[in-house]
């Protein structure tokens, strides 16, 4: 309340004095018509002098006399019609005075609606800093999340066969429990049928198997699986596994994407400012976590109150940010068709053009997500005829063949 009384003491005074200004015009300063009046009257004296000099003669000098005394009599009527005011209206200025206070006040006010945010009291820096601390430290469990996502299968009804054989293969670990190479197997396959959270169930499963021989990838899978079934949240089960991936791999790309991204859930756009643009300038172009940042880090920058262009997009052309918001707005069925649209393009340009093992080894592992093994298959073993001279790139793209469950 104190705010609005002080927003409108002010808003009153400066309608007041604007008011004031319009209604009294040009008072106590002289009119424009006077001081014509007193030029004129100087020319007439002017004209004198130049007769007595002999400058012009008499005809001239009464032919000029009399214009300029034409020219004295209107300006003195002008003065005399004018007043204090110079000559305004009276009426159009206070007229005039309304409507600019109306619309000063109006405007101010329309403007904080729409700009600020009203009913909120002042949030200092640290006042912001402890809320978004509050927000990360009391935010929704997996399972709280889990429970908000609608029914139905993300990736729409696989077909029937495919479905079959993941059932064989749960019962086959359920025998099994410490089969490791199975429930990689079985995490890969419930996560391409849509079913997220047995996918990270079996991960879990790998983790445990592993124990402290697991590496930042499994952790890595794991965090993502969990992200993926809570619709895009980063819960704090996630974030716990984010950061053991961190320990083990620092500069793990993936993990710095999500943990910016729990930043931004959490109320901290500034720091996941500054993870994504470090992200971004570290590359590499074809990461599949750069375009992810490339479509959200400007409103990051806006939210922390960065002045900030994106780059432009070097090299390989991933999906657009317009692609990706377009992808959001799609049904389930419409965004697996677009994936596959972009996965075929891929395809179709290293078959004709070749490119990188990273691009390689990122279609083999595409095609195994969307359930395609014999197309991964294939590709892998191009890839092998490929890069047979190229260990080192081989075993990249080996990397994307493990991903799909080809080895």
């Amino acid at each position: 309340m104190l705010f609005w009384i002080i927003t409108g003491v002010i808003a009153f005074v400066a309608a007041a004095l604007l008011a004031v200004a319009l209604v009294r015009g040009r008072t106590g300063a002289e009119a424009p018509a006077a001081y014509d009046l007193r030029v004129y009257r100087d020319q007439l004296k002017e004209v004198e002098r130049d007769l007595a000099r002999g400058v012009i003669n008499a005809e001239d000098a009464e032919r000029t006399k009399a214009e300029i005394s034409r020219r004295i009599l209107a300006a003195d009527a002008q003065v005399q019609a004018g007043g204090e005011t110079g000559g305004q209206p009276e009426g159009l200025g206070r007229g005039l005075a309304i409507v600019l206070g109306m619309a000063l006040v109006a405007g101010s006010v329309g403007l904080y609606w729409s700009l600020g945010a009203p009913g909120y009291g002042d949030l200092g820096l640290k006042h912001r800093i402890d809320l978004a601390k509050d927000a990360h430290d009391t935010r929704p469990n997996q399972a709280e999340a889990e429970a908000q996502m609608p029914p139905g299968n993300p990736m729409g009804e696989p077909p029937a066969n495919y479905v079959e054989l993941v059932e064989k293969l749960r019962k086959a670990v359920a025998d099994r429990p410490g089969d490791l190479q199975g429930y990689q197997l079985l995490a890969r396959n419930e996560a391409a049928l849509g079913n997220f959270q047995q996918a990270y169930q079996a991960q879990q499963r790998v983790l445990s198997i592993k124990g402290d021989a697991a590496a930042a990838q499994d952790y890595i899978d794991y965090a993502d699986l969990m992200i993926l079934a809570a619709g895009g949240y980063v819960s704090p089960e996630a974030e716990t596994a984010l950061l053991a991936a961190l320990s083990r791999e620092p500069r793990n790309g993936a993990a710095r994407y999500y943990m910016g991204l729990m930043l931004i859930q959490t109320g901290r756009p500034d720091q996941a400012f500054r993870a994504w643009d470090r992200l971004l300038r570290e590359g590499p172009a074809d990461a599949p976590w750069i375009q992810p940042i490339r479509a959200q880090i400007e409103d990051a920058a806006m939210r922390a109150g960065v002045e900030y262009a994106l780059p432009p997009e070097p090299g390989l052309k991933g999906p657009s940010q317009e692609d990706m918001q377009a992808a959001g707005e799609m049904s389930a069925e419409d965004r697996q068709e677009m994936i596959r649209g972009m996965v075929s393009q891929l395809a179709d340009r290293l078959a004709t053009d070749g490119g990188t093992p990273d691009e390689w080894a990122r279609l083999i592992s595409a095609y195994g997500v969307l359930g395609e093994l014999d197309k991964a298959r294939s590709i892998w073993n191009e890839a092998q005829m490929v890069f047979k001279d190229r260990p080192d790139a081989l075993e990249t793209v080996r990397a994307g063949a493990q991903r799909a469950g080809l080895q």
